[in-house]
C-alpha cells in the first residue's frame, strides 16, 4: 500500500483544489457593483487617512489579544499532550506540569499588573 503520507497528500490537493474552485465562482457568479460603502477598509466606517492623528489605540487592547494568543496556542499544546498521555509516562507528566507552571506564572504576573481589567 502506499505509504503513511498518501492521505494528507490527497487531503491537501483536494483542498487545494476545492479551495480554487471556490475563489473562480465567486469572482465568476459574485455581485459586480461597487459602492462607497464597500470600499472603505474598516470596519469602523471611517476612512483610515482621515483619522485624527491623535488618536491612539491604547496598548491595552495588544496586550490582551496578545494574552489571548498565549492561551491558545497553550491549547494547541495541551491537545495532543492529553492524547498520548499514557505513552509519554511520568515525564511527559512532568514537563506538562512545568509548561501549565509557566503559563499560570505569566497570568499571574498580568493579574498582578491589573493588565486584565478592564479600561
Amino acid at each position: 500500500m502506499g505509504n503513511d503520507y498518501t492521505g494528507i497528500a490527497i487531503t491537501f490537493i483536494f483542498t487545494a483544489v476545492f479551495t480554487g474552485i471556490m475563489v473562480f465562482l465567486a469572482s465568476v457568479l459574485g455581485p459586480k457593483k461597487r459602492s462607497a460603502a464597500k470600499d472603505i477598509p474598516y470596519e469602523t466606517g471611517k476612512d483610515p487617512f482621515s483619522l485624527p492623528s491623535k488618536l491612539r489605540i491604547p496598548v491595552h487592547f495588544y496586550v490582551i489579544a496578545m494574552i489571548f494568543i498565549i492561551f491558545d496556542v497553550e491549547l494547541a499544546f495541551l491537545f495532543p499532550w492529553a492524547v498520548l498521555f499514557r505513552e509519554l509516562g511520568w515525564i511527559g507528566l512532568v514537563e506538562i506540569f512545568l509548561f501549565v507552571f509557566f503559563i499560570l506564572l505569566a497570568y499571574a504576573y498580568a493579574w498582578k499588573n491589573k493588565t486584565l481589567d478592564s479600561i
